[in-house]
């Protein structure tokens, strides 16, 4: 008889300390629930904030360091899942990289999210992408057809232009990815 080989792949990243609560859950749930839909193992280390996955599914697990990464900038578990389905995925922008000052990075993430949240809702409902901004970063979660417009529109914001011309833009993509998406579904 002969032994079946089995690869074991890993990864270790670090996690802000104080997101490591909603990646365990409350009793632990989230990490399970994320350890069984993905089949990997979920080592964490809440002192110094870093998480080590191990499974035997390359794929799943790559899954698990994204679902993971996603929650560790600022997504809630239930919207990180959504990167379980094929057709969703994950950009993140460094709010640094446009920001000549730290007073700058403040201005440009408000910039994002808009007086009581109205240009992150706006850019949200006119692309379906689900956007966090937490520490240096925004995240997008997203259909993989819709987040590159998402990605255009807040670098377009981060870059200084209008949010007007932003938004107009944004609807009239839009209106040709819900077009080709009718065409498609003849």
């Amino acid at each position: 008889m002969t032994a079946q080989r089995t690869d074991e792949f890993a990864y270790t990243l670090r996690i802000p300390k104080d997101r490591i609560a909603v990646l365990i859950g409350a009793k632990g749930v989230e990490k399970r629930e994320l350890e069984k839909a993905t089949s990997a193992s979920i080592e964490i280390d809440s002192k110094e904030g870093v998480v080590t996955l191990t499974g035997t599914d390359a794929l799943n697990l790559y899954l698990c360091r994204e679902i993971v990464l996603a929650i560790g900038r600022g997504f809630s578990p239930e919207l990180a899942k959504l990167l379980l389905k094929p057709d969703y995925g994950i950009e993140l922008l460094n709010v640094n990289d446009y920001a000549k000052t730290d007073r700058d990075s403040i201005r440009l993430k408000g910039r994002v999210i808009g007086e009581g949240g109205k240009s992150r809702r706006t850019i949200e409902e006119l692309t379906g992408v689900h956007i966090g901004v937490y520490g240096k970063t925004v995240g997008l979660i997203g259909e993989l057809e819709t987040l590159p417009l998402a990605r255009k529109a807040i670098e377009s914001l981060l870059s200084g232009q209008p949010h007007a011309s932003v938004y107009k833009w944004l609807e009239q993509r839009g209106k040709e990815v819900r077009k080709r998406q009718l065409t498609d579904a003849w």
